[in-house]
Order: structure tokens, then C-alpha cells, then sequence
């Protein structure tokens, strides 16, 4: 069973906390099981606003975890806890998967651990982050970055993006799906789109692509093209990629792809069929073209990937 351990000290953001806990610190073995095995850990009591919490375990706990979350900092402009520091460093040095919400880059910082790395933050503290940090690489322009070991998010709902990208890592596809459909979120957003999106994918009606996505959707097995998404949603490809920058962030043919993977990987954890099959139901064409693209997108073979992330039946 997969352990998390969330590091709590007195000015940590709210919501940033209180989306570690939603995701991870929930029993959701009746959605998934084995679940995560979680620890809430830092100082007794923590001061959070008008909110006083006590975690069940000291920040030196935080080395027996398989990944530790530190949500977002309250206030960037002062050097967060030393014994905090501390603990993250430790954690990172002992194998854990070191992960940061918003702000909680900060933190990661100043453990050394964003050194010769990617990482970003809430935009309005990336110019602060890279000043403070010269030897890290800060994207103001992204949801998340997965170094591997080291992976930071931007502000606010980012960090559900995040949490959603670690579910898919550490259990698939299928069982992120159902995990953001539990809390009523969109289940993915690439950690490449832009922290600048106007407005979430639109219900349909509500806009002149809200009809357009559930159609694309429906024909995934067919060779879509921009000219059949502007034809479909009444509008010039060129006003096509302009709603779709503002919605989603990305370009059409992107977010196809996207999809398109996406599907793939929801295939292979739920059903048996080949991978020439699958790749006629996600428009890839051959089995050849599919492992191409899916090898370059989540890294590894969809064989592989089935063997990781198929259920597996209980004794």
C-alpha cells in the first residue's frame, strides 16, 4: 500500500491542505483498493488561521513515507520552519517522492531539493521563486512539473490537478477518472497548459464549444481534423484555436491527442483488448503508431502499462 504523509506547520494555506486531505487522507477503498496509507505530520497544535489541528505524528516521521506533500506557505516572504526544512530534506534523502502545493515550493527550495531542477509555483511568486533559488528552473507558465522525485504545482486548483496526476501514476487512469468524478472535478489537465485559463471546459450549452468536446469525444476512433472541429462547431479554425487557447490552454490537435491517450489508457486498464483494437477505437490507426505516441506520452509501453495498472482479481 502506497504511503502519503502531509507536513503541516503553523501558516499553511487552507485550501491547499484541505486538498491533501480530501484526496489522500479519505478512505476511498470502496473506489480504490489498496488505498493510500496516510499520515498527517508536523508540530502539535498547528495554527492554521482560526483552524488548530494536531497531527498524529512529528515531522520526523515524514522519512517513512513513500511521498510527502507540503501544501501551500502562507507567507513566501519569510523562510519557512528549519525543523520543516529538515524533515523534507530528510524524507527526499531516504526515497520519498517529495511533492509541493502552491507555495509549498518555498519550502522545497530551501531543502536544496529544487536545485538543477523544473518547478513552479502560484504566478504571482515565480519571479520571487527563481530570485531566491538561481540554480532551479521556474515555469510561471504551467499547472504542475513531475521531475520524477520532485514535483511542484501551481496555486490553488492546481494542486487538485497534481493530486489527480500522482492518483494516475500510482494506480491508473481508471482510478483517477473515478476519483474526480467523486469530487466533481475535471479529471485531467496536462501540467503543460498555461496557470492563464479563463474559464473550465464548458457544459454543453453553455458556450460555443460546449457541444463541440462531447462530440470529439464520441468519434475518437475517427481521423479528426482542426477543419472537422470548425466545421462541427460553426466557426473559422482560426476563431476555433482562439476558444480553445481561452478554455483550455492548449490547441486543438493537442487536446485530441490528449484524449485520445487518455482513452487508450482507460482500455487497457478495463478491458482485454489488443492493442491493435484499441488503437482503431482511439483513432491511432496501427498498433505501431499507438505505442509510438503512448510510449512518448506516459512513458511507457501500453503492454507494460496494462500489466501496472489492470486489476487484478482478489483471492
Amino acid at each position: 500500500m502506497p504511503s502519503v504523509a502531509l507536513a503541516v506547520t503553523d501558516g499553511m494555506l487552507h485550501y491547499e491542505l484541505s486538498v491533501a486531505l480530501e484526496v489522500f487522507g479519505s478512505d476511498l477503498t470502496h473506489l480504490v483498493d489498496p488505498w493510500y496509507d496516510f499520515a498527517l505530520c508536523g508540530p502539535a497544535p498547528v495554527r492554521l488561521g482560526h483552524v488548530t489541528v494536531a497531527p498524529e505524528h512529528g515531522l520526523d516521521q515524514l522519512v517513512r513515507a513513500g511521498t510527502v506533500i507540503v501544501p501551500g506557505w502562507a507567507d513566501p516572504d519569510r523562510e519557512p520552519p528549519a525543523e520543516l526544512v529538515r524533515g523534507v530534506r530528510a524524507a527526499h534523502a531516504a526515497g520519498a517522492r517529495v511533492v509541493s502545493f502552491c507555495t509549498g515550493a518555498f519550502v522545497l527550495g530551501a531543502a536544496g531539493l529544487l536545485d538543477g531542477r523544473r518547478a513552479t509555483t502560484h504566478w504571482a511568486h515565480t519571479r520571487e521563486l527563481a530570485r531566491r533559488h538561481p540554480a532551479a528552473t521556474v515555469d510561471p507558465d504551467v499547472l504542475y512539473v513531475d521531475n520524477g522525485d520532485v514535483l511542484t504545482s501551481a496555486g490553488k486548483a492546481a494542486a487538485m490537478d497534481l493530486s489527480l496526476h500522482l492518483v494516475r501514476l500510482d494506480h491508473g487512469s481508471a482510478a483517477a477518472n473515478r476519483i474526480a468524478r467523486r469530487l466533481v472535478v475535471p479529471p485531467h489537465r496536462d501540467g503543460g497548459q498555461a496557470q492563464f485559463i479563463s474559464t473550465p471546459v464548458p457544459a454543453p450549452g453553455s458556450h460555443p464549444l460546449g457541444d463541440l468536446f462531447p462530440w470529439a469525444l464520441q468519434r475518437l476512433d475517427r481521423p479528426l481534423t482542426v477543419e472537422d472541429l470548425a466545421r462541427q462547431a460553426r466557426m473559422s479554425s482560426r476563431h476555433l484555436g482562439r476558444h480553445f487557447k481561452q478554455l483550455t490552454g492548449t490547441t486543438p490537435l493537442q487536446w485530441l491527442h490528449t484524449q485520445r491517450i487518455r482513452h487508450a489508457q482507460e482500455l487497457l486498464e478495463t478491458t482485454d483488448a489488443t492493442v491493435d483494437t484499441i488503437a482503431g477505437a482511439t483513432g491511432m490507426g496501427t498498433a505501431t503508431t499507438l505505442r509510438r505516441h503512448f510510449q512518448r506520452s506516459v512513458g511507457v509501453p501500453p503492454d507494460a502499462y496494462r500489466r501496472t495498472f489492470r486489476p487484478r482479481p482478489h483471492r
